[in-house]
């Protein structure tokens, strides 16, 4: 009976062990990916930025290891198209930073650059990003920083988890703050001394505004310059960015502590993802170039490669500069996405470029209905959510299922099954006291 036993066990585990192994190193991966540095390059020079002593400035950190696209981007733009901030992106060192999915950010300044051209003062305003090294210490540059210039008189905004970066720094303790609802239960064991909130889009504490999951920072930021500029000012900033829900109560998903069944088959049985080149252009809208990075990367469906048509940097609409990480020619991509206005794109021999902003609407709503058409309805619902997207403004259309990745354990297991039984037929043939 033991012998018998042993034998089943030993059975279930070798019909288990691809698919499980596979799992692990296919979700490993696409989690890696997201935030995965690119090849070197030159940095170009900072381009001039015109500083006008007489706003306040607000600017956007981010550390040695990158950020969430979404986190860093919705609010830069938010802020520099009010026209009423000097709005920089800062980081520790002026070199390329990897936002998620892979697009690189040169930051328009280092600490001390920020600190020669603001004569020593501090900003009005920094916005955190979340953070992929969260609680290591390759953050503390940024923490040391963000410490002093709170302790100068800097408003903060964190979005996302970025509010366990300020935690980390201990600027929320004996707080009121949120953060992402998958994150959040975690957050609160890790830093007790914060009093977190769930439920809310965003927490106002003052001096200090910390926001739910990733857009959420578009309200946190909507906000924060009601409060600086004016609700009229507010407004205006949100119908830039195509942001309707401003000055509405906009609901926040309770607290989970693992992602939904689609994205667990797609980052555990994709196993040959998709690369999508992403094309960057000169002008494009900042909100833009995140709603295409963030929606492929949050949906773990797919791999993004920023391309340009040259290879060389490009400048967004508000003057950031970005590192393509391959010219469009020389790309083995299977999609071509290309974000804004653009059009006209040729990609001789290569995928035939999607306009992904060819309908009207608020960027991530057309994004994420792309993303439904090509590859699933469930993933495209598993993305909105992650980004916390209202659903209402998007048109889901398209398979249903990942039926292709979901397919891929269940044949694996049934291979397996079938290996075994063979086996135990064999061993019965020839050793039939034995089974």
């Amino acid at each position: 009976m033991l012998k018998r036993l042993a034998f089943v066990l030993a059975a279930v585990a070798a019909v288990l062990v691809v698919p499980a192994v596979g799992a692990t190193v296919s979700a490993l991966g696409a989690f890696d990916a997201l935030y995965a540095a690119g090849p070197p390059r030159p940095v170009p020079a900072a381009a001039p930025v015109a500083h006008d002593p007489a706003k306040p400035t607000a600017v956007v950190v981010v550390g040695d290891h990158g950020a969430v696209v979404s986190d860093a981007l919705a609010p830069y733009e938010i802020l520099a198209a009010t026209g009423r901030f000097n709005v920089y992106t800062v980081a520790p060192h002026r070199d390329p930073k990897p936002l998620t999915g892979g697009l690189d950010l040169v930051p328009d300044l280092d600490f001390a650059g920020l600190a020669a051209r603001l004569g020593g003062a501090a900003p009005a305003l920094v916005v955190v990003p979340a953070f992929p090294d969260v609680g290591e210490p390759s953050t503390e540059p940024v923490l040391a920083w963000l410490r002093a210039q709170a302790g100068h008189g800097s408003k903060l905004l964190s979005v996302c988890n970025g509010g366990a970066v300020l935690a980390s720094a201990g600027l929320l303790d004996g707080r009121p703050a949120t953060a992402h609802w998958l994150k959040v239960d975690d957050w609160a064991a890790e830093y007790p001394a914060v009093r977190w909130v769930r439920g809310e889009r965003f927490v106002d504490d003052g001096t200090v505004v910390t926001t739910a999951g990733i857009l959420s920072g578009i309200d946190g930021t909507l906000h924060w310059v009601e409060r600086l500029a004016g609700p009229p000012v507010a407004a205006e900033a949100a119908r830039a960015i195509g942001w309707s829900r401003y000055g509405t109560a906009v609901p926040v998903h309770p607290p989970a502590g693992m992602p939904d069944a689609a994205a667990i088959v797609n980052a555990g049985f994709r196993w040959n993802p998709d690369t999508i080149g992403v094309l960057l252009a000169n002008g494009v809208g900042e909100v833009e170039l995140a709603s295409v990075f963030d929606t492929e990367g949050q949906s773990l469906s797919s791999r993004t490669l920023a391309v340009s048509t040259d290879g060389g940097p490009i400048r967004s609409r508000h003057g950031l500069t970005f590192l393509p990480r391959a010219a469009l020619g020389a790309a083995q991509l299977d999609r071509l996405l290309v974000p804004g206005a653009t059009r006209g794109v040729t990609s001789p021999g290569g995928p035939a470029p999607e306009y992904v902003h060819d309908r009207p609407g608020f960027p991530y709503d057309t994004a994420v209905s792309g993303l439904s058409r090509h590859t699933d309805v469930a993933t495209a619902q598993w993305t909105a959510k992650v980004l916390e997207l209202p659903a209402d403004g998007i048109v889901f259309e398209g398979d249903a299922w990942p039926w292709l990745p979901t397919a891929v354990p269940i044949v694996l297991v049934l291979l397996g099954s079938a290996a075994v039984f063979v086996v135990v037929r064999l061993r019965r043939n020839r050793h039939p006291e034995t089974i």
